[in-house]
């Protein structure tokens, strides 16, 4: 999803068949990530002057992993 926010960003996809092939991945499954996407409340739109997906209003994103505050006591000393 990050690398498929960024090329929306940049509006660099290309067409479906091309954003697909740059991500390694089906046009199906493309098009699966996008209604996930969308379903976040990505306003994702195909132009097709510009031959790309694009976002059609500025929107933030944020995906990933992050440190949550221990709350339980660790059972073993050694692990981290």
């Amino acid at each position: 999803m990050e690398r498929m926010d960024q090329l929306i960003r940049l509006q660099a996809t290309g067409t479906p068949e091309d954003f697909a092939s740059s991500l390694e991945i089906s046009k199906t499954k493309l098009y699966r990530v996008i209604d996930i996407m969308r379903t976040l409340n990505a306003p994702i739109e195909y132009d097709t002057t510009l031959q790309s997906f694009v976002y059609a209003e500025a929107v933030g994103f944020r995906f990933g992993f992050y440190r949550r505050e221990q709350k339980y006591k660790k059972l073993n000393s050694f692990v981290r």
